[in-house]
């Protein structure tokens, strides 16, 4: 294996013991990451600097981190430094998104969201972030603007669209998030699920989160409605649908910009023009939903 310098700075971090060996950890689209091996245990190391471009600050992963493993949603965090974050390593499977729409998978999902929901917040030491996904679309849009993206003939009718869709969102309950649903994110150990990577954490509401559940994972119909009823304890009535389509809506767009964004500015061996086809599938299929309610 090439010493890379995210490797090489992984490597020589303060807290390993005897000889020590580290691998490539694959899909993370945001970091670079690592499962590093030594004397006493495997570990996963997260290489990467603060992200202003994604409004990604690091401190604010490392707090949701710790919270979240406080509340028993995630991994312990080991050791962190400017830069770099350890986490302990869980022996378990990512989920698919083919994983996250099988039988009963819902069904598991679900309440660890929303025990993250409800329990991170009482475990949070220090400054916390709101994620508000309409300001991210704003401030997205202006960074492919200012980066002459090849999708800038695109932005004024995004903007228009997120306009109405925060408009359709209205007043929200407030949570704790994770903001970024994407199914490897999901760890299966057999016994338990885990819910992992606190790059994008921040107070949201809940919708935001479902959204992003669906959106990312191509939930059909019936699914979203379990899913609502499960969450909300309650069948959803016209308003919360509308409500919920709208912020399913924003967080493809969301997800759509942010690979936008990507194809600017990230170092990663990644296809974000690909990416970004994707997530404009998505999207679109997500807004003919919206202006059906």
């Amino acid at each position: 294996m090439s010493r890379t310098p995210a490797l090489t700075r992984a490597l020589s971090l303060p807290i390993w013991q005897g000889p020590v060996t580290a691998e490539p950890l694959g899909g993370g689209i945001t970091n670079v990451n690592f499962v590093v091996t030594d004397a006493r245990r495997r570990a996963v190391v997260r290489i990467g600097d603060d992200i202003p471009v994604h409004q990604v600050m690091r401190f604010n992963e490392l707090a949701a981190a710790r919270a979240a493993h406080a509340a028993g949603i995630s991994p312990a965090v080991l050791y962190h430094e400017p830069g770099a974050l350890v986490i302990d390593y869980i022996e378990a499977r990512t989920l698919s998104a083919e994983d996250v729409r099988a039988p009963g998978m819902l069904d598991r999902i679900l309440p660890l969201v929303a025990r993250a929901h409800r329990e991170i917040p009482r475990h949070l030491r220090g400054p916390a972030l709101m994620f508000w996904v309409f300001h991210v679309i704003r401030d997205y849009a202006a960074t492919l603007k200012d980066g002459d993206s090849r999708h800038s003939p695109r932005l004024p009718e995004v903007l228009r669209v997120a306009e109405r869709l925060e408009a359709a969102v209205g007043p929200i309950d407030l949570i704790f998030g994770h903001n970024d649903l994407l199914p490897a994110n999901l760890l299966d150990d057999g016994n338990r699920l885990w819910l992992i990577d606190w790059d994008y954490a921040g107070f949201n509401s809940p919708l935001f989160d479902l959204g992003g559940l669906a959106a990312n994972n191509g939930l059909s119909p019936a699914q979203e409605t379990a899913m609502l009823e499960a969450y909300f304890d309650r069948a959803p009535d016209a308003g919360l649908w509308r409500r919920y389509r709208a912020m399913k809506c924003a967080s493809a767009l969301r997800e759509t910009l942010w690979s936008m964004v990507s194809e600017l500015y990230s170092e990663l061996d990644f296809d974000f023009a690909a990416y970004t086809e994707t997530n404009l599938a998505a999207y679109r299929a997500a807004l003919d939903a919206f202006e059906e309610t």
